[in-house]
């Protein structure tokens, strides 16, 4: 039997002629609902557009709102700059040296090597000129010196053409192989958060509501953006306590929905197992204090144009 608005006047009448005989409703108020999806805010910034309007159709992608991105494309360039470097330092390390540049390196070590030999014939014609007591040891040692930071000028010349021929170390190079890829994905995370900054619709459904406007600021983790589902309604409603244990996941009742003939075959999909107080609508007065369980049914595809927000009655089981 179909409820109207005027039967559930007479049915609250009933209601609290029952509570007064310990009898209980065979009847469990409720509303249609529909899967509710929220779209936060992914940082605290400026929305700068809301390019739909509340109570349009949209579809998974549609771009609902945005917000001011500058400061993470200055985020973004910072790591592409980096990324850049990294890469740029690694080439170096496995190209090699330059020609010129062991050109210049060799050219280095024949300059030392005569250095030092030029060093090393001034050393010994003092070192005969002392033995001749002709220049004081101050003057040998002072000649001395000279050969010997020749000699170590040569060393290094020579060290530096030696490192130009054999290349970098491995060691090195997978350090900045490490570096780099460090670099890449840090890019990867900058370019995620910058399109994160685009708040998208995950899936098709009415945009029901946009909570903020053009300019303000909202914080992070904040529902900017709020869709219902084009999926099935379900009837939610609250099991009065006597039905409770004749109830379980699966079961099939009959769901009545305001204004609509076609009576519903329901299935129960989740019943709670700790009860709540009884809502406003469902019982007055003194029974107001007796406990329901919320309960929640999945209509059929039939009721799949149903809008939300419509009063249900769902039958219980007989006794």
């Amino acid at each position: 039997m179909r409820l109207t608005a005027k039967h559930c006047l007479s049915i609250a009448a009933f209601l609290l002629l029952v509570g007064c005989s310990k009898q209980e409703s065979p009847m469990a108020l409720g509303m249609l609902e529909r899967d509710q999806v929220q779209l936060t805010a992914t940082a605290t910034e400026i929305i700068t557009s809301l390019p739909i309007k509340e109570g349009s159709e949209v579809k998974k992608g549609d771009v609902l709102v945005t917000l001011r991105s500058s400061q993470q494309q200055s985020r973004l360039d910072k790591s592409i700059a980096d990324q850049q470097k990294a890469a740029s330092y690694l080439k170096k390390l496995t190209n090699g040296a330059r020609p010129e540049d062991i050109a210049e390196a060799q050219a280095l070590v024949v300059q030392n090597q005569a250095n030092l030999e030029e060093k090393n014939d001034e050393y010994r014609r003092f070192e005969q000129l002392y033995r001749k007591k002709m220049v004081s040891a101050a003057d040998r040692d002072r000649e001395l010196a000279q050969r010997d930071i020749a000699k170590a000028e040569l060393t290094v010349a020579k060290n530096k053409l030696e490192k130009l021929l054999n290349g970098e170390r491995l060691e090195d190079i997978k350090q900045a192989q490490a570096a780099l890829l460090a670099a890449q994905k840090d890019v990867e995370l900058q370019q995620q958060i910058l399109a994160d900054y685009t708040i998208k619709a995950t899936r098709n459904g009415l945009l029901e509501s946009l909570p903020y406007h053009v300019g303000d600021r909202v914080t992070a983790n904040t529902p900017v953006a709020i869709l219902l589902t084009h999926s099935v309604p379900y009837a939610r409603v609250y099991v009065p306590e006597p039905y409770r244990a004749k109830l379980q996941p699966g079961d099939i009742l009959t769901v009545h929905v305001d204004g609509v003939d076609t009576v519903f075959k329901g299935k129960l999909r989740w019943v709670a197992t700790q009860p709540s107080f009884t809502p406003y609508y469902a019982l007055s007065g003194h029974d107001r204090a007796r406990l329901v369980y919320l309960a929640e049914i999945d209509l059929p595809q039939s009721g799949k144009t149903l809008p939300a927000g419509i009063p249900v009655q769902v039958e219980m089981p007989n006794e």
